[in-house]
């Protein structure tokens, strides 16, 4: 992991990029949540320690006089609401008992999220990098139906490959894996933000071209060594990539590591495009499945001409480029770059600099592999678009990118993809209608919290309102979700959690596919370090009217205690 650590001189710290490589796959394609996966919770955790550590400083005088009445009403830290734990229990569940569900009511505003976008905030992005071939599940790959380790060549199970999957730290249970994955990247980031020492100085810069990959020269060291001239490939997918890894396994009879394909799949893919001979052999040992490069209805199946990019910051060097590298290929890419800024750069860069992949970026083209990766026709070399020279070709193209800015030269681009904004479809149909049972409104709890609950650290607390689709509105910088706490001293509510926390869970879904009826589970994981007091669950959301707009609303389950 590299991390950059950003410093203000009136505020200290403000923030954190850091860049290291691993799938956002550790929650399987059985969970139908929205979730950043692992990066998006790690970053989550980072910028809620730096809350917690007061970054940035909250005694700057120009935050207390903007934001001091927005810190009052959204505090984050629990300790600024309950300085004392209440240990009358009695008292809690009595007061928590006479306290029901407020209905659903009309909201003539959206929902505010506690972490207000309103007040200056540290900010840390656990960027992707060359995650290719890096999976977070790290315990292996296992045969669901014998729980025997997969076939190692081909990931399969008894030659199926639907069969094999890897597992996660917290095995069985995705959401455990997603949080030990997360809590590590996020500890070593910690661990790099408290002890970085090392001062970025120098110039800052950046070059950007475009080029066409699917017909590239590429001057490379053959066998014998001596130099030749290879040329890319249009875009082609090989038949191992329908058989998926082993975070998402494919379907039918597909494998990992097939490098000569089957009549039947075949004959199929030939009804959609039937590759060339000269395809057929710049892809090779590639059998060809999808001939993406050279299929354009309604558009493009593919890109071909594709943006890369360099950014200087001083003696940090950001390679941006739009695919997945395999740690080899990365490593490759790196080493050869840090190579031409050192022989270029007039002693402005030494062996100190660092060079870091910021992967899938301004574009994405699949993955990208080394030569001998590519030979073997795993998923990830079959997923390599344009031929077994792809790797080649970027580290020939970003060697130029990279004599520019040593040396200070522009760099221009003979060609720009194609502006496709007019030609977009889209198969997802518009909400309709919204409805209720009759004397029903919606934020009604349709399943509340028990009368008379308590729960303890650790606990989990549900209830189910009457909703909406959430694609009326998605609420951006809103809640669909929060979970409050009453403020014994001045009896209001106070939002402590929303639906950016990873205790809190938002469900929603219809009783039928068909039906204009809808429903919204709020799922809180009790914290162990949620103070003893009365809370409830709210709900936000928006309903459609079938002639007319969309109409905002919200409603609470009845309180309850945590002890």
């Amino acid at each position: 992991m590299t991390l950059l650590k950003f410093m203000d001189d009136e505020w200290g710290p403000i923030g954190s990029f850091n860049w290291f490589a691993t799938h956002g796959t550790s929650m399987s394609r059985t969970n139908s949540l929205i979730s950043g996966d692992n990066k998006g919770a790690a970053a989550r955790f980072m910028e809620d320690w730096a809350e917690q550590n007061g970054y940035p400083k909250e005694d700057s005088g120009l935050r207390a006089d903007l934001y001091g009445s927005i810190i009052k009403r959204y505090p984050r830290r629990v300790s600024n609401i309950v300085p004392q734990p209440n240990k009358n229990f009695d008292e809690l569940i009595q007061l928590a008992s006479s306290i029901e569900a407020t209905g659903g009511r009309r909201l003539s505003s959206t929902s505010q999220r506690i972490r207000s976008n309103d007040m200056p905030k540290f900010v840390s992005a656990f960027c992707q990098s060359n995650c290719g071939d890096v999976s977070p599940n790290v315990l292996g790959t296992f045969c669901i139906d014998t729980g025997l380790p997969c076939d190692f060549n081909h990931s399969t199970c008894n030659g199926k490959n639907e069969l094999c999957y890897g597992r996660g730290p917290g095995y069985p249970d995705e959401f455990e894996s997603t949080r030990i994955i997360a809590d590590r990247q996020f500890e070593k980031a910690v661990e790099l933000f408290n002890s970085a020492s090392e001062e970025i100085q120098g110039k800052i810069g950046s070059r950007h071209i475009y080029m066409d990959f699917s017909k590239l020269e590429v001057a490379i060291t053959a066998s014998n060594g001596k130099q030749e001239v290879v040329k890319t490939c249009p875009a082609a997918m090989g038949f191992a990539f329908a058989a998926g890894t082993t975070d998402g396994p494919g379907a039918f009879d597909f494998t990992q590591g097939d490098d000569t394909g089957n009549p039947f799949w075949r004959m199929v893919r030939n009804v959609l495009k039937k590759p060339g001979k000269e395809q057929v052999s710049c892809q090779s040992p590639k059998p060809i499945l999808l001939d993406t490069g050279e299929m354009d209805t309604p558009y493009a199946w593919a890109p071909a001409v594709l943006p890369l990019q360099i950014l200087r910051i001083g003696q940090l060097v950001i390679l941006s480029v739009p695919g997945e590298f395999t740690t080899m290929a990365g490593r490759r890419l790196r080493d050869a770059v840090k190579a031409v800024l050192i022989k270029e750069g007039n002693r402005e860069f030494n062996k100190n600099i660092h060079v870091v992949i910021a992967g899938l970026t301004n574009t994405y083209s699949q993955y990208v592999t080394t030569f001998e990766e590519y030979a073997i026709q795993r998923y990830e070399g079959a997923s390599t678009l344009y031929g077994p020279h792809t790797l080649s070709a970027y580290i020939q193209e970003f060697r130029k990118l990279a004599s520019a800015i040593a040396q200070g030269q522009a760099v221009s681009s003979f060609v720009s993809p194609p502006d496709l904004l007019d030609k977009q479809i889209s198969l997802l149909t518009p909400v309709l209608v919204d409805t209720t049972p009759l004397g029903v409104h919606f934020g009604d709890v349709s399943t509340d919290v028990p009368e008379n609950s308590t729960f303890n650290k650790g606990q989990i607390v549900n209830a189910t309102f009457w909703s909406a689709c959430p694609r009326n509105d998605l609420l951006t910088n809103g809640t669909f979700a929060l979970v409050e706490m009453l403020d014994s001293s001045t009896n209001e509510w106070v939002p402590l959690y929303d639906d950016d926390d990873w205790s809190l869970r938002f469900k929603w879904f219809r009783p039928s596919k068909l039906s204009s009826r809808s429903y919204a589970t709020l799922e809180w994981r009790i914290p162990e370090n949620t103070p003893t007091g009365v809370y409830r669950l709210r709900h936000f959301g928006a309903s459609k009217r079938l002639f007319g707009g969309v109409s905002h609303f919200t409603g609470t389950s009845r309180a309850f205690a945590v002890l």
